[in-house]
């Protein structure tokens, strides 16, 4: 069945590890899944990272440490 265009995608927030000079961020993980199944398990993030999903935290982040890509292909103004 073909998505529909009004099919709502949902959105998880995910925090990176920090590497070297790199600061961790946060990145979003389309749902595919109960939110509960992905809770702390590392997912492929939008841009292609690996990063372990926060439900608790909300997508888009209010924080400043936010993956540009990400935010751009979930289409979030920043």
């Amino acid at each position: 069945m073909a998505p529909t265009a009004f099919a709502a995608t949902a959105f998880a927030a995910a925090r990176s590890r920090a590497h070297g000079p790199t600061t961790a961020l946060w990145h979003a993980v389309e749902l595919h899944r109960p939110a509960g199944e992905v809770d702390g398990a590392c997912e492929l993030t939008l841009c292609g990272t690996l990063a372990r999903v926060a439900v608790d935290e909300a997508w888009p982040s209010s924080s400043r440490e936010v993956c540009r890509a990400c935010a751009t292909l979930a289409g979030v103004d920043r």
